[in-house]
Order: C-alpha cells, then structure tokens, then sequence
C-alpha cells in the first residue's frame, strides 16, 4: 500500500504528464489537501493555476486559499473549469466530495466532458473522494488510492505531538513507547490518531501505561462494525478455574503481543484454538483474555456472514477480517468455529472459498488481532487449518480434574456465596463434582446462591444444601457419555493439554504400551 511519499511522487508523475482527470480516494481530504498543495508550490509550478473547490467554501486559489468565484454551486464551478480549460493551457481544478461519482449520471457525463476538455489544452481535473468512481469516468485518466497513515507515519504524527507538548505537561514516554503506540494506533486516520493522543494528554501526563490506553481509546471510535460484534467486558467478571497449562501459556505471548518486534524477524502471535468438552470454559476464555489482556473483544459471529447470494458470504467475512486488522490490537473471538468452517454440504464451495480467505488471513496478516477460536467437534474442520503455523497451538479442554475442580469451586463459592469454602465442605464438593464441566459446577453453586439470597444468607441455609444441590446436578458426561468420551478420545491424542497436563487419573483408559521385537 503506498505512504503518503509514495503517494506524492505518483500524483506528482500524474500532474506533471497532464493527466486530463485523476481520481484521488482516500477518507481524509485535509490530508489529501495537503499532498495536492504540496504538488502546487513546487518552484516549476509556480505560474500554474490550480484551483479548488468545496460545497463549504466554493472556488478558491489551492495556494492562497483566496476566493475565485461568489457561486458556491457545483454547477457554478464546473461552468468555471469548462472556461479556464477552453481558455488557458495546464490550468488543474480540484473538486472534493463532488455528487453522483459512483454511476452513470448527468453530473458523471459532465465530469466526463470537462476532462476532455483539459486533454485539449493539457489541463486536469483531480476528483478528491472516498467513493468509487463511475467506469466511464475512470478510464478517461488515472486512480490513486491515498492509504492510511502507516505505521512509521503514525509514529511521525505522534513524535511531534510529543514534542510540541513537552515544554507543556510530563511525558514519561520512550521511544519504544512511541514506535508500540503508532503500532497499536493502525487502521487510524491522521486526525484520529492526533485526537486519541490528545484524549490520552488530556489528563495533564502521558505515562507508560498510557500505550495500552489508547488500544481501549481507539476501540471507541470502532463502535459499529460490519460483521463483528463488540463483547462488553465488565470488571473482574472472567476469572477461570483451571486450564494451568493455557494461561502459563497465554502468559507468555501477552508479553510478545506488547513488545516491539521490529527488527527481530518475529511477527506478533497469531491466536490459539481450544477444542473440547462443552461447558469446560472454551468461550469464558476468550473473554478473560481480554480482560486480562486489557484489550477489547470482538466476535465474529460466522452465521451474521452467510448471504444468499453469490460471492456475499465471501465479502461479508473478508471485510469482517479487514475490520480486525483495523481495530487491532485486539482479541477477536469466533466461537464454535466448526459451524461456520465446516465443509460438510458445500455445494457451491462458499465454505471452501472462506477457508481459503481465512487461512491466508491467518498466514500473512500482520497486525495484532489474537484469535481465539473454540469447537467442540473438531472433526467436521478441515485439517489445513489445525496445520502448525496458522494458529500457534491447539489446546485440549478437558474435564477438570480434582484440583482443578477446588480451584473452580472456590471461584464460584465466593462470587454467589460470599465466602470460600471450608476446607472439608471444599473437599466434599470436589468428590461429588467427579465428572462436572466448569458449566455444571458454576450452575449448581448459583442455584445455592440463589437459594442462600431467598432465605436471608448463606448461614441461614439448611445443612448440606450446597452438597445436596451437587449430588442432584446430572452433568453432561453422565448424560451423553458416548460423546464425550468420544471427543476426550480425539483430544488427548491430537492437542496439548489445557489442564495440568498428563492423565488426570479420572474416566481416562489406561495408558497403552506397545513392545517391538527386533525382527519386527
């Protein structure tokens, strides 16, 4: 994608070998302003009419910014163009944001006309927009698209808000702080990202943590987009039980995520995948990552992508994942991954083609959107996606042994009891928990907690309620064993363990040895 330089030499190319009209798109137009000013002032312009006009201020001189014409009407500029082009030679007008570019109209054809126009007298029209413009058109000159600022221009903008505003408020930041910042501020305009510093200054300091505020800063501007959904974090709300191996894990790529890469022919961690039992905590992850991580959430919900006509699902997810890329960094979650990836009745091959995006996605994107992706048939994906290298490890969600089950106990014991559990109350509960998903264990402490409220607290509950309420809760393993066992089967064999690691000892066959003779 061409910067803001390379941008100016090709419009720089285009003016100078009298293109009758060039098509500028880009989103910012004071910046595009200031890229086609640049083009003016050049000392071989400097006899050169060059002449701008907006609905707000009308027709002015690009340079001086003085009025040319009292009509403010497109049609009293377009008259002002056809003159100066059938009078004068190299004269260049500039329209912004002007009506009805995308399809064949009258204001279309005029356009069409005015550059033919300028092609007899060496003349150009420049069309400064952020819709597409109309074939027609098109094809009479050239098109340039003006990218977002990229990430060393980002750190340009915000060196020299540093600098104007160090005489004013402290600034704690290092160098390092500004290159993450201008990394984490990708997918921003120019006057976005000098707002969102600005937010951040506004307190009367820019301190070290003040980096990852502008992650959360700049999800506020990302409130609506097209194919994810904003998860809401509340406060302390996603602590998980369990799963030692996966947060010891996590623990370590949230330090890559934040460290600044360059140089270092690293690229920041893609995401993991959790497979496994139902119920055992897959979807609470991704939400405690986030939470932990002190990033926003975004899902990405594959059955809002599926579209009913041709090649609709395709553009709905490749704009979903574009949308990513922008508010990175971030944790984007897709959960039960397998619904929307699975190939099974692909008549028309949309899932293929959606694979096929993804995987790439996944393989050459470099921004810092972390997936976490969750199945729980992970039989139905196709095997190039668990292929190392597309996500960075694939996780086993088992159920929790009985360790694991104090830990998820004594969470939830707090959270709808009050209290921790008492010891002996602690042990019984994790004998009676054999079998439970996370799920079940949370559903029986808040059917306690419940009843605790309506009888006026925890001390006024009859003796052995909590432990009556587990040895009543029938869990899913109990209920559908075939499958669970089913899907552990798959699980222990083909993925790390999310757990403690190695056999918990509890509903798992007998580890197997296989002797090898020599003449084998």
């Amino acid at each position: 994608m061409p910067n803001y330089r390379e941008s100016l030499g090709h419009l720089e190319s285009f003016v100078s070998a009298r293109v009758p009209l060039i098509a500028l798109r880009t989103m910012e137009q004071q910046r595009a302003l200031r890229l086609l000013r640049e083009i003016a002032s050049s000392p071989r312009r400097g006899s050169l009419p060059f002449t701008l006009y907006t609905r707000a201020t009308g027709l002015r001189d690009l340079r001086t910014n003085a009025a040319v014409l009292e009509d403010r009407s497109l049609t009293g500029a377009m008259d002002y163009a056809a003159s100066q082009f059938a009078g004068r030679t190299n004269a260049t007008v500039v329209f912004v944001e002007p009506e009805e570019l995308e399809d064949d109209s009258a204001y279309t054809r005029h356009f069409a006309e005015l550059a033919r126009l300028a092609d007899e007298n060496m003349g150009s029209v420049v069309l400064v927009t952020d819709t597409p413009v109309w074939s027609g058109l098109q094809r009479l000159g050239m098109t340039l698209q003006l990218d977002l600022p990229d990430e060393e221009e980002r750190y340009e903008i915000i060196s020299g808000f540093l600098t104007d505003h160090r005489d004013v408020i402290p600034i704690a930041w290092t160098e390092q702080d500004a290159r993450r910042a201008a990394e984490f501020l990708s997918g921003t305009t120019e006057g976005e990202c000098v707002n969102l510093m600005a937010t951040v200054a506004a307190k009367g300091a820019i301190e070290p943590d003040d980096v990852l505020g502008l992650a959360r800063a700049k999800d506020r501007i990302f409130s609506d987009l097209t194919g994810l959904e904003k998860v809401p974090l509340g406060e302390g709300e996603y602590s998980i039980g369990g799963l030692t191996s996966l947060r010891k894990w996590l623990r370590r790529k949230e330090q890559l995520l934040h460290e600044d890469l360059r140089g270092t022919g690293l690229r920041p961690p893609r995401g993991v995948m959790l497979v496994g039992v139902p119920g055992c905590g897959k979807s609470l992850s991704a939400k405690a990552i986030a939470s932990e991580w002190r990033l926003p959430l975004y899902r990405l919900d594959m059955a809002s992508i599926q579209g009913k006509y041709l090649g609709e699902s395709e553009g709905r997810f490749r704009e979903a994942l574009a949308m990513a890329d922008r508010v990175a960094p971030c944790v984007l979650w897709i959960d039960e991954i397998e619904k929307g990836l699975a190939g099974k009745d692909d008549i028309n091959g949309v899932q293929q083609r959606i694979i096929g995006q993804f995987l790439y996605w996944l393989q050459e994107s470099s921004s810092r959107a972390f997936v976490v992706a969750t199945a729980n048939d992970i039989r139905s994906l196709p095997p190039e996606l668990l292929r190392k290298g597309r996500f960075n490890e694939l996780f086993f969600v088992d159920l929790p042994d009985a360790e694991d089950r104090r830990e998820i106990i004594q969470l939830y014991h707090r959270r709808y009891l009050g209290r921790p559990a008492e010891p002996h109350e602690l042990d019984q509960l994790a004998d009676l928990s054999e079998g439970f998903a996370g799920s079940d264990i949370e559903a029986a402490l808040h059917e306690a907690g419940e009843e605790a409220h309506l009888q006026g607290g925890l001390d006024q509950l009859p003796p052995g309620l909590v432990s009556d309420t587990f040895a009543n809760t029938v869990p899913l393993s109990r209920t559908n064993p075939e499958q669970i066992e089913e899907i552990r089967a798959w699980g222990r064999e083909r993925a790390l363990p999310a757990g403690r690691g190695g056999s918990t000892g509890e509903g798992r066959q007998p580890a197997r040895r296989r002797i090898v003779f020599a003449d084998d």
